[in-house]
This record gives structure tokens, sequence and C-alpha cells, in this order.
């Protein structure tokens, strides 16, 4: 789950971290009282999208860019305006585009320095790593492919926490000394227990500042938490914003599927994660492009099954569906029930290919076989691609 800028610094607030002013608007209205609260000059009006890039995006009416400096009320209300219900593309968003629904006025900075901050999660290690750079205001993928020697690591014990020394170590890395390491050493401490008690996935701050007065400040921050933790973390699901996601992840979420979508024309419904990421390779493979990725889970319902058919139906760019079960805990003939009750209710007439192994494949074979489905029945999942690519291009 990602959430707004404008919602990540009420977050920053609430921990201690330290970051420029900022309100939220909705309205023309709305931010014209903003820009007056804030004092009415040296501010900036940012577009607030779940994406990257703003600034140099353009809206589909023409106006250009999703960030602006703005030196009276009555121009963020102008400039608001022109972005509030318009639709913002990044390189980010794709060629579609966000929809602005709101817009964050806040407090203009000027900046010295910029630089590089995130703390993740680690897969290698299995623990927090914090990421350092002195090149800010670049994408951190840009840096290290061209000067991957600008990025410093440190990988966090979980058990042990941050600790002075490893503090101490990235605060050289950013060329902070004086009173900016002081800043930047509680900004550090706040951030990482954010990190920890919001239960983030992510958290990115590009740039983080140093202004020509001194102060160390997170001027803008992109935001991700744990879907597997948000059971225990009512303040943070009240920020998820629906509107910005997918609808048909949206959907899925209500049923506990794991859904991505994707831009091919095959639909893959699989279970289990690993199962699904070689269903979607072989399909390329052997020449056609995967819809989505789709894990119904080891356990899933008939109910779930119908409903992820539906899901899967609804992206008018698929052609074609593979259907690839490796029945362990799943049973294939729960999966056979699912597939025929969502035909019945959608009136399937795309190419369906189906490829079922394990618990109950004898019985789940017999139920589609016994009904008046069209279906294409494969032996393994090499031939479940290729038959599915070829009815697709057929």
């Amino acid at each position: 789950m990602n959430i707004h800028e404008y919602q990540a610094k009420e977050l920053f607030e609430k921990f201690g971290v330290a970051s420029p002013d900022g309100q939220v608007a909705a309205t023309t209205e709305e931010a014209e009282a903003a820009a007056r609260a804030m004092g009415g000059r040296r501010l900036v009006i940012k577009a607030q999208v779940h994406a990257g890039g703003r600034g140099k995006g353009s809206f589909k009416n023409g106006f250009q860019g999703g960030v602006h400096l703005v030196e009276t009320p009555e121009q963020a209300a102008d400039f608001a305006g022109k972005m509030i219900g318009q639709t913002l593309v990044t390189n980010q968003t794709g060629a579609e585009g966000k929809l602005v629904s709101k817009v964050m006025i806040g407090e203009a900075v000027d900046i010295e320095r910029e630089l590089y901050l995130a703390i993740l999660m680690d897969r290698e290690s299995c623990g927090p790593v914090i990421v350092v750079s002195t090149e800010g205001g670049m994408d951190i993928e840009e840096v290290a492919e061209n000067t991957p020697d600008k990025i410093v690591r440190a990988l966090i014990h979980p058990l042990a926490g941050l600790q002075a020394y490893e503090v101490r170590n990235l605060t050289k890395a950013l060329e902070l000394s004086g009173d900016q390491a002081k800043q930047f050493g509680k900004l550090i401490k706040n951030l990482y227990k954010l990190f920890l008690e919001c239960d983030c996935s992510m958290v990115e701050i590009n740039p983080l500042v140093v202004t020509p007065k001194g102060q160390v400040l997170a001027l803008d921050a992109k935001f991700g938490f744990d879907d597997n933790a948000l059971y225990r973390q009512p303040d943070v699901m009240a920020y998820r914003d629906t509107d910005e996601e997918d609808p048909r992840e949206v959907e899925a979420s209500k049923y506990d599927l794991n859904y991505i979508g994707l831009d091919g024309n095959i639909a893959c419904l699989v279970n289990g994660a690993g199962l699904a990421m070689a269903t979607m390779d072989i399909i390329q493979h052997y020449g056609g492009a995967p819809a989505n990725f789709l894990d119904v889970g080891g356990g899933a319902s008939k109910e779930q099954v119908s409903a992820a058919f539906k899901i899967i139906l609804g992206d008018p760019n698929v052609k074609g569906i593979l259907v690839n079960i490796f029945g362990g805990i799943m049973q294939c003939d729960i999966i056979a029930e699912g597939i025929l009750t969502a035909a019945e209710e959608t009136d399937l007439n795309i190419p369906l290919v189906v490829r079922l192994e394990g618990t109950n494949v004898v019985k789940g074979r017999a139920l589609i076989a016994d009904s008046n489905l069209d279906v294409i029945t494969a032996d393994s999942l090499n031939d479940a691609a290729q038959k599915v690519v070829a009815a697709v291009e057929g």
C-alpha cells in the first residue's frame, strides 16, 4: 500500500522527522485558504498522486508540470484549478495517467545540497537496510548504474536496532558535520522508528535537503507498507486511497487474492507465487504476453476462484486464459467448480486452457469434461502454454 505526500508529512510530524510544512486542498478555495494561512509567499503547489516524476509530468488538458512555485494565494488557487480534476501523465503513470483529486500547498525551501535517504527491507539479509547517497534529486537506479560508489548501504540488525556507529558512518557518507550531523542523527533515528512501528516495507526520501541556513529536511517522501501487516495498522489503513489503485487489484483484495495487472492479453490463474511466475515466464517463452499475475493461494474456495475468474474477464485486453493448478492443499475439483460457476455467470467466449494436477485431479477433470464448457485441456505446463498462445494467435 502507498500513501500520498501530504499523508507522509502527517507521519513525519507524528514521529518527529523534520520536514517543511504543508496543507492539503481538494478545491481551489481550499488551496487559496491554505496559501493564506501559510503566509501567502514562497510556497509550492504539488499534485497528489501515487507516482513520481510529477514535476516533469503534463496534464491532458495541456497544463505542464505537477509541481509549481507560487507567489500569491490567488496564484495557488489558479494552479489548483488547472490540476484538480485533471489527469496527470508522468514517466511512472503510463500513458493513461492518474486523476488528481487533491493538491498540497507546502513551504518552499531554498536548497543548498540534495541528498538521498531510504530505509527498506533487504531480502538477502532478511532485515532493514539504510541506503544513502550524496546524489539526491536523481533516480537512485541511475546513480547505481553510473556512480555506484556514491551509494552507501548499512544493514541493520533487526534485534540490535540502529546503532550509534552506524549513524556516524551514514553521516560521514553524506558529508555532514557539526549541527547538520546532529540534525541528521535525530532525523534518521526517528525515521527508523517510524519504519518499524508502521510496518513499512520502504521509506524513500529524495531529496533529503540541506538549506542555506543549515537545516536538514525531508523534502519529499515515498512510502510502501507491508500489506500482510496492515491488519494491525488501522491508522495507516485509514490513509488508503483506492482511487489511486487498479480497480482489479482493489476487487481482488476483497477476496484475499494476490493480483497484479499487466499489459499482455493472456490471463493466468495459478496457485502459488512461484508457479505463477513460472507460468508467466513460459507464456512469454512461447511468444505470448501475460495479462496478469494471479495467485489464488493454497486453499482457495470455490467463491474465490469464481471471483478471480470474473476479475480476469473484467480486463478488456484479455484474449485467452490459462489455468495452471498443481493441487497440494488446493483441490482440483474446487478449482473446476469455480471455473464452471464463473464461466456460466460471465458467458465465457474466449479460449480457456486448463492444466490440473494433484489432489482430486481426476474428479476435477471429470467435472470439466462433463460440462458444456469449451475447454482446451493440457497435460503439462509446456503443453498448456503452447496451446493458449496458439489459441490466442489463432
